[in-house]
């Protein structure tokens, strides 16, 4: 037995350290480190409420956005105030903006970058996909970049700028959409969706949106040269590569549901668990301290009941981050985890062959591209610019709330409670905290530390590819997981 520590990561948000115990093949065992830490909950204590919806997005400058709808939901359920129809498809555009952005971003430049690696500079599809994706040289880099940007152009105009939008408030949003505008944000978001349905997909979104299985999926890929478009190119390797058998978890997830609308969530809340569906109850979240650098407590806390001491003195600690449970059970976030809850055909068919895997998470970040993008067109087209898009109420002296969002990379909560017009207690548990979480009171491993036991391991390598795999299938933001 040996012992590899991996780390830091390129092209990784924020610090990561992971220790793994290794034998000749194979990962056995990992600890996963995130080795920064700020203290937001601790720096909001003391402030008016309303701070906290400039003080959250800087958690994190890439998903300030979802930082800031988790503070505004939390703020509107202390104040108890309910966004106009205008407010809601302002926030779910803003919010959608950030997220697809942050999809699309993961895959071209975080993901598929690994596979340019001169570790597989012998395989035959290598050259290709080194010209296409090698780390800011590809020519995949340079038609993703502009797209990219001209996206974006939403979000200056519904928001102001990104990241740190202020625009976004309790009660909807402060930036109303002219009549004028919706045109451009309709030519914006068309865009992007011809961007995806050519470069990306090769299809139109309708058609990847209606994939119901694994067979179905390869059916489609196999309609046109794998080299022809880059989510063929990304399934010929995982195919190559049986990234279908590589950083399997938990097979259990949580979503709280995402893109609230006039009839409901778009996408659902809810657990899934020993292979079945179930409601979502959040009072059985819990955070457990037994292997953080953070004070203790005899049982593990509610967040609305949490603390975030930071101390050296727990000599089994290893992280800064806190292990999210949720009724003792280690869960996946992420976009699997969304579509598995929302039980989209292709995202139930593929944990149910191979469970929660490199492969099935990369896909259904792409599948979610396909869905959202349409609904952000119908958004932009059900904005009534003679109407209101904010609300107003007055924030209560002592009050307890709850903002429960969707990022990008799963499940973000923020609970507050406020005490004589000052904030008392203010806890977030971000996504990341949730996947990369250490080992709890039972000693048993968070999400990313089981994914990576069995990663197998090349001949000579330092930090086996195979780990670099799986740390990214779950796009880590590590700057949010210990805010």
């Amino acid at each position: 037995m040996s012992r590899i520590l991996a780390g830091p990561f390129n092209r990784v948000e924020g610090d990561l350290e992971i220790t793994l115990d290794t034998n000749e093949t194979s990962v056995q065992s990992a600890r996963v480190n995130s080795p920064l830490y700020r203290g937001f909950e601790r720096i909001l204590l003391g402030h008016d409420p309303m701070d906290a919806l400039v003080y959250t997005p800087r958690i994190c400058g890439i998903c300030s956005v979802s930082q800031s709808v988790a503070c505004a939901r939390a703020l509107a359920d202390l104040m108890q105030v309910d966004i106009p129809e205008n407010g809601l498809h302002s926030t779910n555009l803003v919010l959608a903006n950030e997220n697809m952005t942050d999809l699309l971003t993961h895959f071209y430049l975080f993901f598929m970058p690994d596979f340019a690696r001169e570790t597989y500079a012998d395989e035959p599809w290598y050259a290709e996909i080194n010209t296409r994706f090698k780390a800011t040289q590809g020519t995949a880099t340079q038609s993703m970049l502009p797209a990219r940007s001209d996206f974006l152009h939403l979000m200056g105009i519904m928001a102001g700028k990104w990241p740190h939008t202020l625009s976004l408030q309790p009660g909807g949003t402060t930036k109303p959409v002219e009549s004028h505008e919706r045109v451009r944000l309709l030519a914006i978001i068309g865009a992007f969706r011809r961007f995806l349905e050519t470069e990306l997909f090769g299809d139109d979104l309708s058609v990847i949106a209606s994939l119901n299985s694994q067979s179905d999926l390869d059916q489609w890929r196999q309609q046109k040269d794998w080299n022809s478009t880059d989510f063929r190119r990304f399934l010929h390797l995982s195919e190559q590569l049986q990234l279908q058998q590589l950083g399997r978890a938990t097979d259990q997830f949580l979503s709280y549901g995402s893109y609230l609308q006039p009839e409901g969530k778009l996408f659902n809340k809810g657990v899934y668990l020993h292979g079945e569906h179930a409601e979502l109850d959040s009072k059985l979240i819990t955070e457990d301290h037994a292997y953080t650098w953070m004070r203790q407590s005899e049982q593990p806390l509610h967040p609305s009941a949490g603390e975030t001491v930071p101390t050296l003195d727990n000599e089994e600690g290893y992280s800064w981050c806190k292990s999210p449970r949720l009724n003792k059970q280690v869960v996946e976030v992420g976009a699997l985890a969304r579509q598995v809850i929302n039980k989209h055909p292709l995202a139930l068919d593929m944990i149910q062959q191979n469970g929660g895997n490199v492969h099935s998470r990369v896909v259904a970040r792409l599948l979610e591209l396909a869905l959202v993008i349409p609904k952000m067109q119908e958004w932009v087209k059900a904005i009534d610019p003679a109407a209101p898009f904010c609300a107003h109420a007055e924030m209560p002296a002592n009050a307890q709330g709850i903002g429960l969002v969707e990022a990008a990379r799963g499940s973000l909560g923020h609970w507050v409670e406020i005490k004589k017009g000052k904030i008392h207690n203010y806890q977030i548990v971000a996504p990341t905290t949730w996947n990369f979480s250490p080992r709890d009171q039972q000693a048993v491993p968070g999400s990313l530390e089981q994914a990576l036991e069995g990663a197998p391991i090349r001949t000579g390598e330092k930090t086996p590819v195979s780990v670099q795999h799986i740390v990214r299938s779950f796009d880590p933001c590590m700057a949010c997981t210990v805010h």
